[in-house]
């Protein structure tokens, strides 16, 4: 008899997970944000060209994110709100990704950027066991450090050189992709690695092409109010000053759109309830996504994310 059926988790870990997802609850309730569950099946999708999803057999979508139904709650008068969400990806499983994985996610009517970053450090302080005080680096003060470049001002011809020069790609590939697929590269390969490799660091203020649902600052260059949160060089957290302008956001969805369609990928119905929303009126809010099966990973010390699961994808 094969133990194909035996968890992926300890019983150990199992019960971490269950003391996490408390300590979670009783830090929002301290702070009077309201939990909510909102749909797992949805008729819409998102439009991410980097974010694939599931598609059921009515034609329905498995929600990669619970953003979209929040932020209709916000539109209705909910006030802060947070979610301890099962969403779904379309990626291989992975030493730090499950296609099937936890999501915290909050939103923070009247906070800017920055007061929604100390609330995530103060949350990461009580579930890990840190001392506040991690680090904050802009995107601009990040790629200078551990890529050695300004990404606003290099073009993508000399980014590419410069990946060539450090062995990351070979001479022959890639000789035509645009400026944010080396930006993309050069994170990935060079400056998240590098990033909280003691405690957790920030970056904030990202390229304005790279918005994609946060506000842009105007200025030069323009900045998306945008943040991540890394850990031992992985991404935790994704956080934006969030964009309430209607007709932006459909303006995005459909650009969004037209590259999935020319790339050759599935082009899901973008979320017109979400427009509708807007439109109607949404406060002045920064919201974040936290994903609590790296958390636990890393605040265990396992080593493979499948380890913080009762059961991973392949066991499923």
């Amino acid at each position: 008899m094969t133990q194909r059926w035996r968890p992926d988790a300890s019983l150990a870990t199992l019960k971490a997970r269950a003391e996490l997802n408390r300590s979670v609850r009783a830090f929002f309730v301290e702070r009077g944000v309201l939990e909510v569950e909102t749909p797992l099946l949805s008729t819409h999708a998102t439009v991410d060209r980097h974010i694939d999803s599931f598609q059921t057999r009515d034609g329905r979508w498995l929600q990669t994110s619970p953003e979209f139904a929040m932020k209709r709650l916000l539109a209705a008068g909910s006030g802060p709100i947070y979610q301890i969400a099962r969403v779904f990806r379309l990626e291989e499983q992975g030493r730090h990704h499950n296609p099937e994985f936890t999501m915290l996610e909050w939103y923070r009517p009247g906070f800017s950027m920055h007061a929604l970053m100390d609330e995530v450090e103060a949350l990461m302080c009580r579930l890990c066991d840190l001392t506040a005080g991690f680090e904050r680096l802009s995107y601009c003060e990040a790629f200078e450090r551990h890529a050695g470049f300004d990404p606003h001002a290099v073009s993508a011809a000399s980014m590419r050189a410069a990946a060539v020069a450090a062995d990351l790609v070979s001479a022959a590939d890639f000789a035509d992709e645009p400026a944010d697929f080396w930006l993309d590269l050069w994170m990935s390969r060079c400056v998240s690695p590098a990033l909280g490799t003691a405690a957790p660091a920030f970056v904030y203020d990202f390229p304005a092409r790279q918005a994609a649902l946060a506000q842009v600052r105007p200025g030069n260059p323009p900045l998306a109010e945008r943040f991540e949160l890394f850990w031992r060089g992985i991404e935790l957290a994704n956080g934006f000053h969030e964009l309430a302008d209607a007709a932006e956001q459909q303006r995005r969805f459909q650009a969004d759109q037209q590259a999935r369609r020319e790339a050759g990928q599935v082009v899901p119905p973008y979320d017109v309830h979400l427009i509708d929303a807007l439109a109607a009126g949404i406060p002045d809010t920064s919201g974040v996504a936290l994903g609590l099966d790296r958390v636990l990973m890393l605040k265990l010390g396992l080593p493979d994310l499948a380890q913080t699961l009762a059961f991973a994808a392949d066991h499923a």
